[in-house]
């Protein structure tokens, strides 16, 4: 199939292909309609972003959702990533896995994406995503900027104040050890 006919689109730009998006997603993973809608629908111009690939006859070939990962600024989690089953095995997944990357980078500005996986490493380990530990999809988002994090300058607590120093911070956690268990693998690309 040749690329130039081939778009990605945000699904909530285009909405007359929820009901398609939705019966493709259930073909692969089944899920009442009514809580698939309800995810579709969630899409917007920030995070969560559902991403269609259509080709030159406006035919969807493919879907993909991007999700807040509140632990990690600038980053999101790819939660989602489905192409036709008529369509499999033409390098559409490969291509729309280019353009999410692209969308992520240059539309939501994003570093990072993380995924999981259950049999498809070797697919994502050829566009360049690397094995890491597991990352929760839940919580709240850290307000955290690069230049907090580089300042030389703590906040220590007034003399007379009644609330304790914080404890100090986690050691990051290698990829043998995490505190959520999962079947799944987990990976991340730097954009």
């Amino acid at each position: 199939m040749d690329v130039t006919d081939l778009q990605v689109f945000p699904l909530h730009k285009h909405p007359q292909y929820l009901e398609a998006c939705c019966e493709m997603i259930n073909e692969e993973w089944p899920r009442s309609r009514t809580a698939r809608m309800l995810s579709l629908t969630a899409s917007c111009d920030k995070l969560p972003t559902s991403l269609i690939l259509i080709d030159s006859k406006f035919s969807l070939l493919g879907h993909a959702k991007l999700t807040c990962l509140p632990s990690i600024p600038n980053s999101c989690f790819l939660e989602t990533v489905v192409i036709t089953k008529t369509m499999r095995g033409k390098k559409l997944g490969t291509f729309l896995m280019r353009e999410i990357e692209i969308y992520c980078k240059n539309i939501l500005k994003l570093e990072m994406i993380h995924l999981s996986t259950k049999g498809q490493e070797q697919f994502y380990s050829k566009l360049g995503y690397e094995l890491c530990p597991p990352v929760s999809i839940y919580g709240n988002p850290m307000n955290i900027s690069k230049t907090d994090l580089l300042s030389s300058e703590k906040v220590l607590p007034q003399e007379n104040s009644c609330i304790p120093p914080p404890p100090p911070m986690p050691k990051p956690q290698s990829i043998t050890s995490s505190n959520i268990k999962s079947n799944k693998t987990y990976m991340f690309k730097y954009l």
